[in-house]
C-alpha cells in the first residue's frame, strides 16, 4: 500500500498542497492517495523526491519493516564554514543517509564543517544533518545565512534587542546582530542541525 497518506500528513500538508504541487486537480490526487486510481511512474519520481524517499518506500513495495529500510540518501552540500563566513555553494560534494523515519518528518541536507570555530564539538571536515526550517529555539546549533549568501554555523542566543552567534571554540569571539542589522543584512536561519557525524 502507498505510504502517500502518511507521508502528507507527516509534513502536516493538505491533499489540495499536494495536488498543486503535482498540478492536478484535488480529487484526481485523493484517487491516488485512496488506491482508486495508481500514479504514473512520472508522478511517482516526483512525489518520491518531494518526500526524500526511495520509490519502494513510497510504494511499500520494499519487502521490509519501517525499521529494516534502508537509508534515504540527502546531499551534502558546499562546505559551510565554522569560522569566518564563506560564499555557500549549491554543490553536492558527496551523499549521507539518514533513515525514512528521520526523512518522513522534513527536508533535510548536509554541510561539511570547515574552521575551527566549533571545536572541539564539531571539527573540521565533519559532516552535519540539517533539518530545513527558518527559525530555532534559544541554543539551537544552526546554519546561518548573513547577507543572503555567507553562510556559518553557530548556536543561536536570542535577546530582545538582537541575535547573538556563538561559536563553540573560546578564541572565537560571538556575533551580535541587531533586529535593524538581522533584516537590513538579511541574517536568516536556514536550518537546525539534528546530527554530527564525525569523520576521522
Amino acid at each position: 500500500m502507498m505510504r502517500l497518506r502518511q507521508l502528507r500528513n507527516q509534513k502536516d500538508l493538505t491533499q489540495k498542497d499536494i495536488a498543486d504541487f503535482l498540478g492536478c486537480g484535488r480529487t484526481t490526487y485523493v484517487k491516488y492517495e485512496t488506491g482508486v486510481n495508481e500514479p504514473n511512474l512520472d508522478t511517482l519520481k516526483r512525489l518520491a523526491t518531494f518526500y526524500n524517499v526511495s520509490l519502494d518506500y513510497l510504494t511499500g513495495n520494499s519487502g521490509l519493516s519501517d525499521s529494516e529500510n534502508v537509508g534515504i540518501k540527502i546531499p551534502v552540500l558546499g562546505r559551510v564554514q565554522a569560522g569566518i563566513p564563506f560564499e555557500a555553494v549549491e554543490e553536492i560534494l558527496d551523499w549521507e543517509e539518514i533513515s525514512p523515519e528521520m526523512a518522513a518528518t522534513g527536508d533535510y541536507f548536509a554541510l561539511r564543517i570547515r574552521g575551527q570555530s566549533m571545536e572541539p564539538r564539531m571539527c573540521d571536515g565533519d559532516v552535519i544533518i540539517i533539518r530545513k526550517q527558518s527559525d530555532v529555539d534559544n541554543g539551537d546549533i544552526a546554519v546561518i545565512l548573513v547577507n543572503g549568501f555567507e553562510a556559518t554555523v553557530k548556536k543561536i542566543k536570542k535577546t530582545e534587542s538582537g541575535v547573538t552567534l556563538i561559536p563553540s571554540n573560546p578564541a572565537f569571539d560571538p556575533i551580535f546582530y541587531t533586529n535593524d542589522e538581522i533584516k537590513e543584512l538579511p541574517v536568516q536561519v536556514i536550518g537546525k542541525v539534528v546530527e554530527l557525524r564525525a569523520k576521522y
